[in-house]
């Protein structure tokens, strides 16, 4: 393994084992799929601290990270996301944690239930959406947070930036945020773990740790993967498997 890097989209892993690894999972599970807005379109995403952005709710950053669904704002989010450890935190303590709202529903009554059913809910997009963006976050919805059958319901959530329109919609918030701490799961991974989550059903998050920026610190690799991308969305990807910019499509769906 070389160092872990300092500055963002370092490259340094492009044609690494991993790659293929990661791919087969994602290919497996869907298809391996990047997002314009993100990264370039990067397919794997390197997560490790970077000097400055400690405090950054993003990969970047080394500050605990809430609960979020992944590209929360996105009409096509990933169905599945993967994160593979190659390097802990020194401290062997840095946790990625889970929370499943399946689990955290049974915690909340019938009428926060019923809240969070109703389209009043709008999500800003995630800062590594908008570091080219100046002015304010623009935001997707109205959306529901919790939709689906009532027996095998879906979530769209993000702590962080998941807004009510209303009080009774941002107490139901508040509420479902206990209830997803209340059944939390912490995974300590370790190097060569790989969690696969459904990004529909699972919320992730991260506690926090401290970098020193020796080459050491702590590395995960990211993928995402899409079950299909409908047929205008695949005429309108620039690259293979890289989803088209939000510009191109929001209101789309």
């Amino acid at each position: 393994m070389p160092k872990t890097p300092q500055a963002h989209e370092a490259h340094i892993l492009d044609g690494h084992p991993t790659n293929g690894t990661l791919m087969l999972v994602a290919d497996l599970l869907g298809s391996l799929t990047g997002y314009q807005d993100e990264k370039s379109g990067a397919l794997f995403h390197d997560v490790h601290p970077v000097r400055g952005e400690e405090a950054r709710i993003e990969n970047s950053g080394s500050v605990a990270f809430d609960f979020h669904t992944e590209n929360v704002h996105h009409p096509l989010r990933p169905d599945y996301l993967g994160l593979l450890c190659l390097r802990q935190d020194h401290d062997q303590i840095a946790a990625t944690r889970v929370s499943s709202v399946r689990d955290a529903l049974p915690l909340l009554t019938d009428d926060e239930v019923a809240e969070l059913r109703k389209p009043q809910f709008h999500s800003l997009y995630p800062t590594s959406f908008t570091r080219d963006i100046t002015g304010p976050r623009p935001s997707a919805g109205p959306h529901p947070v919790i939709f689906g059958p009532a027996d095998r319901p879906f979530m769209r959530f993000n702590s962080h930036n998941t807004q009510g329109d209303h009080p009774q919609a941002r107490a139901a918030l508040r509420s479902l945020a206990t209830a997803l701490e209340g059944v939390c799961r912490d995974l300590v991974l370790a190097p060569g773990d790989l969690v696969v989550l459904d990004n529909h059903v699972v919320v992730h998050g991260r506690t926090a740790f401290t970098p020193r920026y020796d080459g050491q610190d702590r590395w995960l690799r990211r993928f995402y993967s899409l079950r299909s991308a409908p047929l205008w969305a695949q005429r309108m990807m620039r690259h293979p498997r890289v989803l088209p910019a939000m510009t191109e499509i929001r209101g789309v769906v």
